[in-house]
């Protein structure tokens, strides 16, 4: 993929701090920043974290041109020693991340940069438009994916997204969320989500009967024939000219394999007719497809209905999250260096979930042994580690009188390093490796965390060493 430059990708204000910490003798100081979101999107009980290859290829192609530092001199506000010093800027930090795939839970540093303060704060913009848009399509596709129990989600949105990025790299996600395949050829040749596709209402509509559009689709892609059944009247005339067309072009060349497909009406009655129609006709092999405007809630009524389909194709309610379309991913200070030691630092609010976690800090999952479960996460100090042979008391944070005793685990840090000193580290996998990470991701959890409604609160906790710094700086930030 030819990588735009997206240097001038960032909110106006990471310019005019970055200046400010030029001009305030700042520019130097090693800053770290948490990546983190505060509520999971449709009340869900887990997210799943994408985007982290697009990070790391802005990361790597960070530079200014003559032509950006020459706009920026024509906003005025700029002192002139830093624009020369933007000429030679490249992130020189580091940065550790969830692997894409990740199941993540609210508050979780899925992403800490340490880097000095203007490269630190000025990857934000791009960090987060990443991190929040493919976090939340992948997170979308799952639930729609889990919906389907088992039958192949395909993601049709292109015509829907929201701009050319928003297609692309939202199919890319949804790919990595479970689904078996898009619409967007693009997405196809430069990240190899398989894309496939067969016909509108227009082929129909372009041949004088519906018989003879079948018949010649039939002749053309005999082992691709999926047909569009429903531009005229579905059972009527739709499913009846399509059997036509399979017993007299696919059946005398031995091929079985067909589809129909629904793109409008009551879809759990038609399917369940056409399936008897097709079964009837000796056409047992045939597939039912289905799409129009749906999404998990409606998958999971259809087929609790009985619906008779096989794989569904699911567009802008998709590749848009239409039910929750923000993901609401932040990124905040959480510590500075100062005289070779991490100083912490904290965000106060009134509003009690806007409160951040300081310092430098780890991410653990920790695992039942005896089902493999994930049972809760800690958050600990980056110089602590959890020792898996005790006892391990958890709270759950929102009602700190519940607490979880866990006797029994094994503790993995979710974190890797991706950029040490400026240079990629990670070894960037390949989609369908991520893809698979996610599945198993999710297949760690208990069912009372995938369910939709009224999910089981996931455990996150703060060690106890993390939990003293909190509440200490809360109460030094108090007293000024």
């Amino acid at each position: 993929m030819t990588q735009q430059n997206y240097t001038m990708l960032c909110d106006f204000y990471e310019l005019t701090m970055g200046n400010g910490y030029f001009c305030a003798g700042l520019s130097g100081r090693v800053s770290y920043f948490d990546v983190f979101f505060r509520t999971v999107p449709d009340g869900g009980g887990f997210a799943i974290a994408a985007g982290l290859e697009q990070v790391a290829e802005y990361i790597r192609d960070l530079h200014f041109t003559e032509e950006d530092i020459e706009f920026l001199r024509g906003k005025g506000v700029f002192n002139e020693e830093f624009l020369d010093y933007l000429r030679r800027f490249r992130f020189t930090g580091d940065i550790w991340a969830v692997p894409e795939g990740t199941v993540v839970f609210p508050g979780e540093p899925i992403m800490t940069v340490r880097a000095p303060a203007i490269e630190a704060q000025f990857i934000e913009t791009f960090v987060l438009l990443s991190i929040n848009h493919q976090s939340l399509i992948a997170t979308k596709a799952n639930r729609i994916v889990r919906a389907s129990e088992g039958r192949a989600v395909s993601e049709f949105g292109s015509r829907r997204a929201q701009g050319a990025d928003g297609a692309i790299y939202g199919a890319r996600a949804s790919y990595i969320g479970g689904c078996a395949g898009t619409a967007c050829t693009i997405s196809d040749k430069l990240f190899g989500v398989p894309a496939g596709g067969t016909m509108a209402h227009s082929w129909v509509q372009m041949f004088d009967d519906e018989y003879e559009a079948f018949t010649t689709y039939c002749q053309i892609y005999p082992r691709a024939a999926t047909l569009l059944v429903d531009t005229y009247d579905a059972l009527r005339s739709g499913v009846p000219n399509a059997i036509r067309a399979f017993k007299e072009i696919l059946l005398p060349q031995g091929i079985t394999n067909c589809a129909i497909r629904f793109d409008s009406g009551d879809i759990a009655y038609l399917s369940r007719r056409a399936r008897k129609m097709l079964d009837d006709a000796g056409l047992e092999n045939c597939k039912i497809v289905a799409s129009n405007s749906l999404d998990e809630y409606i998958i999971r009524d259809l087929l609790h209905q009985g619906a008779c389909v096989d794989s569904f194709g699911v567009g802008e309610r998709m590749i848009t999250s239409k039910s929750d379309p923000v993901f609401g991913g932040v990124y905040k200070l959480a510590a500075i260096e100062r005289d070779g030691q991490i100083v912490p630092r904290i965000k106060i609010s009134e509003n009690a979930a806007k409160i951040t976690n300081p310092h430098f800090k780890k991410l653990w999952r920790l695992y039942d042994r005896a089902s493999g479960k994930a049972e809760a996460d800690l958050i600990t100090v980056y110089d602590e580690t959890v020792d898996d042979t005790k006892p391990l008391e958890i709270f759950d944070p929102d009602h700190t009188w519940k607490r979880k005793l866990m006797t029994s685990f094994t503790a993995r840090p979710l974190q890797q390093q991706i950029f040490r000193n400026g240079e990629l580290v990670y070894d960037l996998p390949e989609l369908s490796d991520i893809r698979d990470y996610c599945m198993r991701e999710v297949d760690s959890l208990w069912d009372e965390v995938t369910r939709f409604e009224n999910p089981h609160n996931y455990y996150v906790d703060l060690s106890q060493k993390l939990w003293d710094i909190k509440h200490e700086l809360l109460g030094s930030r108090r007293k000024d």
